[in-house]
């Protein structure tokens, strides 16, 4: 069924409660960046996939967004923020509240279930912190036509992988599943298997590599003769061989895959996540999916940000993101400025975008001296993309799935756009306080200046 109205629409039967109107400082910057969000349109676009009747009513879009929105501002999980959201009057307000509440408005597993159920839907909420921007000045229109465009790499929230561990853990679920489903194995190899698997790690760490690697075939051993027992004992049978269809490839990807192999296994229970390498020295390989971002060079403000897989070569980005540039921009095509280094060489975008390959060499014309700053404005970004992993979520996705990997990269780019807007509110006041002070106080100091003076 359709969401419930938001809490301001909605009579309210309540004698002894407060409202946050009469505790809450109205020129606190949270409540200035409520006022200037368009949640109407928000609602109209998440409120697309829920039946007119039908169904449990659904919790208010602006309740909801608000969440994942102070969820990305504060680096919070979805339980932490509950906790920190019935305590905090600001937050509630935020939310569209009326009332300070004293229970938990929703389940924490309801924020997962929100955000499954819309999916790349959520660019909207990357849409309104951009719409938002330009209510409060943070950026101007000017300054969507000069972007940067660039590249990073989400992890994800895995462990490292080494053949081994991903042995020893692929047969202890398959040895677990046969049990659930009363399946009676010839040898489950529990106890040799654990002794072989921290033998393993042993040797390895001791750099005596020869017997390491005889472990370690062992460990393999285990894993095909579990794998090649269960599937003997569930052939033909239609329930069985659907219960074991995903785990079983999954074995067959780790017992067949060969050095050069590009379809690798990394994590057993994130399937999606990739391997690689973007020439760190201090960070060899990294272990998740790319991810592209487009901000504005002035102010580094996101306009875009999207979860690619894959792997793909970042010149082979540059049209996608663009197009999804121009579609939160509300354009059909975008025609600025876009600034990107090297690994954008070979991008083939033939588009009206103007695309500027900083760093590398171009000849030293009086036109080239026009676009020399704005060429060293490129690695902006990178701080930008920096900040985003260490206090926007970007740096460990702990989100399911592929669909979870892009639905993070878009959540923590709004989460980043709105600390910027915060940011700028909350100094626009302190100045404005500095102002009316020293007015205050020339005015008592002038006043009282006969008297003094006498």
């Amino acid at each position: 069924m359709k969401p419930k109205p938001s809490p301001k629409n909605r009579p309210e039967q309540t004698l002894f409660a407060v409202r946050l109107d009469k505790i809450i400082d109205e020129r606190h910057a949270l409540v200035h960046l409520g006022s200037v969000i368009d949640w109407d349109a928000i609602e109209r676009e998440l409120g697309k996939p829920f039946h007119e009747t039908l169904g449990a009513r659904a919790k208010p879009v602006r309740l909801m967004a608000g969440l994942q929105y102070l969820k990305q501002i504060h680096n919070l999980s979805d339980e932490k923020l509950l906790d920190r959201w019935i305590e905090n009057p600001y937050w509630q307000h935020f939310c569209g509240e009326r009332y300070f509440q004293h229970e938990y408005p929703i389940d924490p597993t309801s924020m997962t279930r929100w955000r499954n159920l819309h999916g790349d839907k959520l660019e909207v909420l990357l849409a309104a912190t951009i719409q938002a921007g330009l209510e409060t000045k943070t950026i101007t229109p000017a300054s969507l036509e000069k972007i940067n465009v660039d590249t990073t790499v989400q992890e994800k929230a895995i462990t490292f992988p080494t053949d081994a561990k991903l042995y020893h853990r692929m047969r202890e679920k398959l040895v677990k599943l046969a049990a659930r489903h009363k399946i009676d194995l010839r040898q489950s190899f529990r106890r040799v298997g654990k002794g072989d698997f921290v033998e393993c790690g042993r040797l390895f760490h001791n750099r005596n590599t020869k017997k390491a690697r005889r472990k370690l075939g062992k460990l393999k051993t285990y894993l095909r003769r579990v794998r090649n027992d269960i599937a003997r004992k569930i052939a033909g049978n239609a329930f069985l061989e659907e219960a074991f269809k995903a785990f079983l490839a999954m074995a067959d990807r780790l017992l067949t895959r060969k050095p050069g192999d590009k379809n690798k296994l990394y994590s057993l229970h994130a399937p999606e996540a990739e391997c690689i390498s973007k020439g760190k020295a201090h960070k060899k390989y990294e272990f998740g999916n790319k991810a592209s971002f487009a901000a504005t060079s002035k102010e580094c403000f996101v306009i875009g940000a999207m979860g690619l897989h894959g792997n793909p070569h970042d010149g082979k980005t540059l049209q996608g993101q663009l197009e999804q540039t121009a579609r939160l921009l509300g354009r059909e095509e975008y025609a600025g400025d876009v600034f990107v280094d090297r690994g954008y060489r070979g991008h083939g975008h033939a588009g009206e975008a103007r695309v500027h390959i900083c760093g590398q060499g171009v000849k030293r014309t009086e036109a080239d001296k026009r676009w020399r700053r704005w060429r060293r404005r490129r690695s902006a970004i990178e701080p930008a993309i920096g900040h985003m992993k260490n206090e926007g979520r970007l740096g460990r996705n702990w989100l399911k799935g592929e669909q979870g990997d892009r639905t993070n990269v878009i959540l923590s780019a709004a989460g980043w756009n709105l600390r910027l807007i915060l940011a700028g509110l909350s100094f626009s006041l302190h100045e404005f306080s500095l102002f009316f002070r020293r007015i205050s106080f020339n005015f008592c100091y002038w006043a009282t200046w006969p008297r003094r003076a006498a």
